[in-house]
């Protein structure tokens, strides 16, 4: 009798990390969550086997191990992410997202680890003269969170090299949208980044701020790759399924995700309010600190080694970006309005 692959997922009640946890659990994969709920929340663990506690505990780690010696993969998502705040408080985001990581890429390797897929980031590219990018692009990370990305990709490259973990770095754009069942969303009460902005001041009937209209695109505002949470969850499964395969040619890889289209942000502002069918009010504002013009990927490196391309519109993921924040009262009730 086969028995399902088991997952251990870091960051597993967060954003991206629950998305992903409910696409494996769908198609059919066990699902084991590490996560200290400073970000993430008790809800998006619902039903899963998790385990209350910080990526640096090396007790806990061991005891999840000891409980689960038949982990296969593990995708490691915990992870302080926002550019101003990483700007504000640096030594803060190299602890959490450096020097914690070593601290359990180690106990992972102590516990006969050897497959881990890295959530890493798109913000560490430079920017090029046409904004698209792949893997071999040159990097230029401009906030602390982007270099603690970079940095530790070039930890995972070193320590891959030297032990018997094969790593494979996934290089998120832009993720909207949610869970198309509902079950998790952005749980931010106050996201940060554009779309978050733009349907807070939707809601609140207030004014969204372009931070940055000076940048070398084709209308000045910032340019992004809008990348669906579901279709991002979906190269995960690929990723899991295909980890070994990877590894056998690489003990290291990096692979963008993205759609492939650039969209900047008053483009952004155009198409949510094709969906909603209102008017946004739209004043412009300085950038903020650690933003860059951005970047999309042009790569085929997903197709290729994962089988995996975005198949969600930048509308789809605006309306379910919408109807989740309608619906997550119900389910994280003291985000209610």
């Amino acid at each position: 009798m086969n028995h399902p692959v088991k997952v251990l997922i870091s960051g597993g009640a967060g954003y991206i990390g629950s998305t992903v946890a409910s696409r494996l659990r769908d198609e059919g994969f066990e699902v084991v969550v590490l996560d200290n709920l400073i970000t993430g929340r008790r809800e998006f663990v619902e039903g899963l086997t998790f385990y209350e506690g910080d990526i640096a505990d090396r007790a806990l780690l061991d005891r999840i191990y000891e409980e689960h010696p038949d982990i296969a993969v593990v995708l490691h998502f915990a992870a302080l992410i926002v550019v101003p705040d990483s700007v504000a408080d640096p030594l803060g985001y190299y602890e959490a997202n450096i020097s914690k990581s070593l601290a359990f890429v180690r106990g992972l390797i102590a516990n006969g680890c050897s497959q881990l897929v890295f959530s890493s980031s798109a913000s560490i590219y430079a920017v090029s003269e046409d904004f698209s990018v792949d893997e071999s692009s040159e990097l230029a990370p401009t906030s602390p969170y982007a270099r603690s990305k970079a940095m530790f990709e070039v930890m995972l490259e070193d320590i891959a090299a030297a032990s018997d973990l094969n790593v494979l770095s996934l290089r998120y754009f832009n993720p909207i949208g949610s869970d198309p069942k509902f079950r998790t969303g952005l749980q931010i009460a106050s996201p940060s980044h554009a779309l978050g902005k733009l349907i807070e001041a939707y809601r609140g009937d207030s004014e969204f701020q372009i931070t940055g209209t000076d940048y070398p695109t084709r209308d000045g505002s910032g340019i992004r790759d809008y990348v669906n949470v579901w279709d991002l969850a979906e190269a995960h499964v690929a990723a899991v399924r295909e980890s070994a395969k990877i590894a056998a040619n690489s003990a290291y890889q990096v692979i963008n995700l993205g759609t492939g289209e650039g969209t900047t942000v008053r483009e952004l502002v155009a198409a949510f309010e094709s969906v909603v069918g209102e008017s946004v009010r739209v004043v412009e504002a300085p950038r903020r600190p650690g933003d860059s013009a951005g970047a999309f990927t042009r790569s085929r490196k997903a197709a290729e080694l994962l089988n995996w391309t975005a198949s969600s519109s930048l509308e789809d993921g605006i309306a379910s970006t919408l109807e989740w924040f309608e619906r997550r009262k119900l389910i994280l009730p003291d985000l209610a309005d």
